[in-house]
């Protein structure tokens, strides 16, 4: 990230990602490693809806839209569409 801006991680920890995602296994969503194959480079599309959420994509159980920033939102998307490496 640009210097200054917060780290992945902290954004995660930050929005209170983790509470349903982790780095390789299916919490309440799916892990990072199931999001970041399943839509490699799809940052727009990531960002959306991580902004939007919404259901059906991973199952039933719906992810609610989450209130971040659009850069942030984008920062999230962009590490998960480039692998979501630790």
């Amino acid at each position: 990230p640009p210097a200054g801006a917060p780290s992945t991680q902290s954004l995660l920890a930050k929005n209170a990602c983790t509470a349903c995602h982790a780095p390789a296994a299916k919490l309440i969503g799916p892990s990072w490693a199931d999001v970041a194959k399943k839509h490699a480079g799809k940052v727009d599309y990531l960002a959306g809806k991580i902004r939007s959420g919404g259901s059906g994509v991973w199952g039933a159980i719906p992810m609610p839209p989450q209130n971040l920033s659009e850069a942030d939102a984008r920062s999230i998307a962009s590490w998960l569409a480039s692998g979501a490496a630790p």
